[in-house]
């Protein structure tokens, strides 16, 4: 069966997370991915693990070469005019752009949709913004961490009632927008096949932080209160909440129905005796002893480590999860077991894993394991694709005089 997207090139001009993460996946899915970069490459891709704060010389950004696996590089500088003409060749070939630059920016290369859709109707223009593209900040700069986390109230909920707001990891709003600029850009194709009229597909990162905390943000909407905090010390329900163990390590409750597990759970935690206890006789009744009863289960996981109540726990049929570190979460074996992570071969940093996309299909196998291209490798192959002579590659690629 071929790859679902055989045939598709998608011309990505974007840097960083989001925009570069979606062009990765439309790679794993088969489409021909062409990263349009500055000469010098942007500083994503230079950012090796020991300018990051770990101890390691790994020789490359692994994050880079994950998010932008599979695809081929065309290094040109969009500020001289020789460079615009050569990008606007490679467009003709190509059936989606794919960026992230703002939209004033986009108009001065001539790569807003207006501009590039006049020439080609059937093509497909994907635009990644932090603000989106109307109102009085559609120019404004944003990464996810102001956009996806600090703006929409997510940064705030994430916080104990006495607590400093938590900090982003990186990336993670950006991989969620990436998933719903995928989504986009494959409606659109389909769309395209029927009709053959390209058409725009937007994605912010501000929508995607007021969506991704949806369930909060409806309930808000709705009822016009701010959500409840949660309070590990007087959670609402005890049974949906976190605890710390004796070996100062913590496990996460979720039985958030909690009626059908609490006697399997007393049993497990070898406290049979609440069973019958009437301040603990259903999910109203534990409600309103929540206070004591946190307490009490505070008091019992602390008695033991972690990996004791591993094994209590998981002798019953709970819902819960000890929380891991993500060094012990990399070697986790259901993760193993379902091909979360691939091996890649790289030719310079050799032999080392990745996260493989977060998508399974019965006939198409994504591996995942390709590198991510070289800074400008394939210039002049993508260049004499799109119809350049010699005289005008070298004078895209500034070796030339215009």
């Amino acid at each position: 069966m071929s790859a679902p997207l055989a045939g598709i090139r998608i011309v990505e001009v974007a840097s960083f997370v989001a925009a570069p993460a979606a062009g990765a996946l439309l790679a794993d899915l088969g489409a021909d991915v062409v990263k349009v970069e500055i000469p010098n490459g942007e500083i994503y891709r230079h950012s090796i693990p020991r300018r990051m704060g770990y101890r390691s010389e790994f020789p490359e950004a692994p994050h880079f070469q994950m998010d932008n696996r599979g695809k081929r590089s065309l290094a040109l500088d969009l500020g001289r005019p020789a460079a615009r003409r050569a990008l606007e060749k490679v467009l003709e070939g190509a059936d989606v752009l794919l960026t992230n630059l703002l939209p004033g920016r986009l108009v001065r290369y001539a790569l807003d949709a207006a501009s590039v859709r006049s020439a080609r109707p059937a093509l497909i223009v994907a635009n990644l913004t932090g603000f989106g593209t109307d109102g009085e900040e559609a120019d404004r700069p944003g990464f996810d961490y102001t956009a996806y986390w600090a703006r929409t109230g997510f940064m705030d909920q994430l916080r104990e009632p006495d607590g400093a707001p938590a900090f982003l990891r990186p990336g993670v709003g950006d991989h969620a927008a990436s998933l719903a600029l995928v989504s986009g850009i494959l409606a659109a194709l389909r769309v395209r096949d029927r009709t053959g009229e390209g058409q725009t597909v937007g994605v912010s990162l501000l929508h995607m932080g007021f969506y991704i905390l949806g369930n909060d943000a409806a309930l808000a909407l709705a009822s016009g209160q701010e959500p409840p905090r949660h309070d590990r010390h007087r959670a609402r329900n005890p049974l949906w909440n976190h605890y710390r163990t004796g070996d100062d390590r913590w496990l996460f409750l979720v039985m958030i129905d909690s009626d059908p597990y609490w006697p399997d759970f007393c049993e497990a935690v070898g406290q049979p005796e609440w069973r019958e206890d009437p301040r603990f006789d259903g999910a109203i009744a534990r409600y309103r002893n929540a206070e004591v009863l946190c307490a009490l289960l505070a008091d019992l996981f602390a008695q033991r480590p972690l990996s004791d109540w591993e094994s209590a726990l998981e002798s019953r049929r709970l819902i819960w999860s000890p929380v891991r570190s993500l060094s012990e979460a990399l070697h986790d074996e259901q993760a193993r077991a379902t091909g979360v992570f691939a091996p890649v071969e790289h030719p310079v940093a050799g032999r080392y894993e990745t996260v493989r996309a977060p998508i399974r299909l019965s006939g198409h196998a994504m591996p995942g394991d390709r590198p991510a291209p070289a800074l400008g490798a394939d210039s002049e192959a993508v260049l004499r694709e799109a119809g350049l002579d010699a005289r005008e590659i070298a004078e895209a690629l500034g070796s030339g005089s215009e």
